[in-house]
């Protein structure tokens, strides 16, 4: 090792997908600067996961790219409704209504100024945002890129990780040494192996969203000109005794995910049985184009046992597995990179306490279990459907079986918004968190906004042009922020002159608006990082030198 070169940085990331990216690009937020390496040269150009939740598109806010994603997916003005079929073109069973993304940015403009959501979830397929992410890093100071590099080894000598790389072209070789390695390289990862970390938990064996299945991307040129005509949507379900497949638009116009169930768990994707599957959910001799395979595992609801060891953190799919129902996967690893990137951060500027990376696990592990399992619970509901023999008949039976699987699949609709799985992430019983109150019930499908410490900051919109900067969000700081709120908030002096001596940042923004006053129900918040609530009071803390030390880990 003395005679090879090493190159520092604090932070080297393993993984390049969207987590990996999304760390990186949090870090440099923080001013830190970061390596990101990937074995593959670029991102992976198949469709997967198509919902960027609404907590993952206010990250983009922060990093000032929401509306680049937007810009992303299906066209502003496609609908993206849900729609059941027993097969396309034949009898429509229930369609879920959801509105088209310039119908989500009308609605923004016409909301009260404590609406919640002031990024509704977006449709556009993970491939075009990973793309966007990693084009947008190659532009930032702080992210030096290594797609193309594999990272064959690393060691945690307790005082920083050095790795070894290796160029996937031309076997150029480098060694890095860093502060700490964060592994978002997936659920078959390297790193994870590497620290003999395993997961818990099990999946669901069943007719459809269970099991091995295949996401299949293909472009079928007459599919909606022939058979979707004016039921255009976002996802589109055939169920009928003899099939049951799902497509998802991609491009909204001849590109889909196709999703199919394996006969055998062993198969590998066949091209021939896909395109049959698609002229069975037509009844016809429809013209497919198999593009690429992906064979996947339906039904999942994995959590590993820890979130790293020593210098070394998990990230993503490094640490939970799930099955796709509900769009939650890509999601709550955003949101373990949100987490994880301030206290990092906090660790390199020197105001981190020595139990602050202990709360990442501590914080992110229950949402793990929680979101996976609340995945799980959807796709068990959609393969305990029954489906009636007749529901093809052209006969009063046939209609009867009809209006009644309708009737069920009309109360889907939570596996598509599930707000309060994407806004309603707590960390209660965090070590710190100042606990104060009693929080809001835990409900996956609606979300209550609460300034109790430990779940995410109510939002509100400081003025009416809803535009960057009218956020709540867009004024908070990259360290902590104090909300004085209301026209008769009292001095907080103490607080400031008590993060000051701590050198922890502290951004003080007053709003006199008597609503956000009356959302919050309190005259001061401290806000984190990650924009969840730390504490909240209507005077200055008593002793805020031992509570800001207990927010960034410091026992006292």
């Amino acid at each position: 090792m003395a005679d090879t070169q090493i190159t520092h940085t604090p932070i080297a990331i393993v993984g390049g997908g969207p987590v990996g990216l999304m760390l990186a690009l949090l870090l440099d937020r923080h001013g830190v600067r970061s390596v990101l390496f990937n074995t593959e040269e670029t991102t992976r150009w198949h469709p997967k996961g198509s919902s960027q939740g609404a907590r993952t598109m206010e990250h983009f806010r922060r990093l000032g790219i929401a509306g680049n994603v937007c810009a992303l997916g299906l066209p502003a003005d496609h609908p993206t409704d849900v729609i059941y079929f027993t097969r396309f073109g034949g009898w429509e069973l229930a369609r879920l209504p959801m509105p088209s993304a310039a119908e989500k940015m009308r609605a923004i403009a016409a909301a009260p100024k404590t609406d919640q959501v002031p990024e509704p979830l977006h449709r556009a397929n993970q491939m075009y945002v990973e793309k966007f992410l990693l084009e947008h890093a190659r532009t930032r100071p702080n992210i030096v890129v290594r797609f193309g590099w594999r990272v064959e080894d690393f060691a945690d000598d307790g005082d920083g990780v050095t790795l070894n790389a290796v160029c996937e072209r031309d076997g150029k070789r480098e060694t890095w040494r860093s502060a700490y390695l964060a592994g978002c390289d997936g659920g078959q990862g390297m790193v994870r192996r590497a620290l003999g970390i395993h997961y818990s938990g099990g999946s669901l064996q069943q007719a459809y969203m269970g099991g091995r299945m295949f996401s299949t991307h293909v472009r079928v040129p007459t599919l909606a000109r022939d058979f979707l005509r004016k039921d255009l949507g976002f996802q589109y379900w055939v169920i009928n005794p003899e099939l049951r497949t799902t497509i998802t638009a991609v491009n909204g116009t001849d590109e889909f995910m196709f999703w199919t169930r394996s006969k055998d768990e062993n198969a590998d994707p066949d091209d021939r049985a896909v395109a049959d599957a698609m002229r069975r959910s037509t009844n016809s001799d429809i013209a497919v184009e198999v593009l690429a395979h992906h064979p996947w595992t339906a039904g999942m609801a994995l959590v590993a046992e820890r979130y790293g060891a020593g210098r070394v953190l998990l990230a993503g799919d490094s640490v939970h597995l799930f099955t796709p129902t509900g769009g939650f996967g890509m999601n709550t690893g955003v949101d373990d990179a949100a987490n994880l990137a301030w206290k990092l951060a906090a660790m390199l500027h020197g105001w981190g306490g020595s139990g602050l990376l202990a709360s990442y696990e501590a914080e992110r592990k229950p949402i793990a279990e929680r979101n996976t399992g609340a995945a799980k619970q959807l796709s068990k509901n959609i393969g305990d459907i029954a489906i009636p023999p007749a529901v093809e008949q052209n006969s009063p039976a046939g209609e009867q079986a009809r209006r009644e699987l309708g009737a069920v699949l009309s109360t889907c609709g939570e596996q598509y918004g599930s707000i309060g799985v994407q806004l309603g992430a707590r960390y209660d019983g965090s070590a710190i968190v100042a606990e104060n109150g009693a929080p809001p019930v835990d409900d996956f499908i609606n979300y209550t906004p609460s300034s109790v410490p430990g779940g995410r900051a109510p939002h509100f919109w400081l003025d009416e042009k809803r535009t960057y900067g009218s956020s709540l969000y867009d004024q908070l700081g990259t360290g902590f922020t104090l909300l004085r709120l209301g026209p008769k908030a009292p001095d907080t002096s103490v607080i400031v002159a008590a993060a000051a001596r701590q050198n922890i940042p502290l951004k003080v923004l007053d709003v006199a608006d008597t609503d956000a006053r009356d959302l919050y129900a309190c005259d001061l918040a401290v806000i984190r990082p990650d924009q969840h609530v730390a504490w909240h009071g209507n005077k200055p803390m008593t002793r805020p030198d031992r509570l800001l030390a207990q927010f960034v880990g410091n026992a006292v």
